[in-house]
């Protein structure tokens, strides 16, 4: 019987996962990585008892994993960083590449497993003529996760299972009540799992005794329009909760952060036709030859729009949309399709 290690958070997705699984016939190990911070620890319990729970409801074992000092690393600790200097990360990104799928691989190879499983909605495949591995699409197009995978290796992609790949979350609701599942009505996590109140700001003062320097609210042409309480405090496309008496709608369009000034700018200020990327993880391809026309995502909830994406000298990728889009943020990723597979993704500087 093969075995696999499935990544279990607590929530409703990743238990009907490792059901799917166990009814397939694999022996299925749940494992929950314990990243949970301090100030989060009553999220930790929950999280973990329910993930035990339903280990012990499908008779199969469960591993806790204490990677709370990595997670701080190599998730948190960048996040701030980004943060105050003026970027906007997307810190669930960084956890799948760099937390779960890691963490999950090498424990398998240290147990002599071959395969990892996780409860995205998102399919794995390999094209025969490149011989790569890559992330598709899947079937609950609502929920589809691909843009939050798109940095995953090809050592990592080769081993893994998505068995959610072909079920809507209604789906997957209903496989969780008929099985009697603890969590079959969970409400899904729609925050970042450090920052539970949303207050991005408030957390990385707290946490990291950062003390917001104030500048000023400028418009395109430099013109002052008040005080701003710390770049921190401001991502690009926003418009609610500048604390300013304006004659007309502003939005932030720029974070400067050598002069210290938060950018504003008129709805179609936010508008962009190019965006560079860095960082750029392949997987469709090795690499961009030539230009290629492809749909391309610059955050999770966006639409994917068409676009040219080239390679630069410098190993960087020019995106080049037909359309202008609006709210280009620098730190957030710009993810590239092929119809509904992933070609690459990267950085937006």
């Amino acid at each position: 019987m093969e075995k696999v290690l499935i990544g279990m958070s607590g929530g409703v997705d990743s238990s009907v996962a490792a059901l799917l699984l166990k009814n397939k016939g694999y022996e299925v190990i749940g494992v929950t990585i314990d990243v949970w911070q301090p100030e989060a620890e009553d999220m930790a319990s929950i999280a973990i008892q329910d993930a035990k729970k339903v280990c012990d409801k499908l008779q199969i074992k469960h591993i806790v994993v204490d990677y709370k000092k990595g997670f701080k690393e190599s998730v948190i600790d960048r996040f701030a960083r980004e943060y105050m200097a003026g970027r906007t990360p997307n810190p669930c990104n960084i956890c799948n590449r760099y937390v779960k799928f890691e963490v999950l691989l090498n424990l398998a190879k240290d147990m002599g497993i071959n395969y990892i499983a996780t409860g995205h909605y998102a399919s794995v495949g390999k094209d025969e003529t490149t011989d790569r591995y890559y992330i598709k699409r899947c079937k609950a197009d609502l929920k589809d996760q691909t843009y939050a995978l798109y940095d995953l290796t090809q050592e990592q992609l080769s081993h893994v299972l998505m068995p959610l790949a072909e079920y809507t979350k209604e789906e997957v609701r209903d496989i969780a009540i008929k099985n009697n599942l603890v969590n079959a009505s969970k409400k899904d996590s729609q925050e970042i799992c450090f920052v539970p109140d949303k207050d991005y700001a408030k957390y990385i003062e707290e946490q990291y005794n950062y003390k917001a320097k104030t500048g000023d609210f400028v418009d395109t042409k430099g013109l002052k329009l008040g005080k701003h309480k710390g770049i921190v405090h401001y991502t690009v496309g926003q418009r609610k909760g500048l604390g300013l008496s304006l004659k007309q709608p502003m939005y932030v369009v720029k974070l400067d952060i050598d002069n210290n000034n938060v950018v504003l700018g008129l709805e179609e200020e936010l508008n962009r036709k190019t965006v560079i990327c860095k960082d750029v993880n392949f997987m469709l391809v090795e690499r961009i030859l030539n230009p290629i026309r492809v749909k391309a995502k610059i955050r999770y909830n966006a639409k994917a729009q068409e676009a040219i994406v080239s390679s630069m000298e410098d190993g960087k990728i020019k995106v080049e949309f037909d359309l202008p889009v609006k709210g280009v943020a620098p730190g957030q990723a710009c993810v590239f399709y092929l119809d509904d597979i992933v070609l690459a993704g990267g950085i937006i500087i």
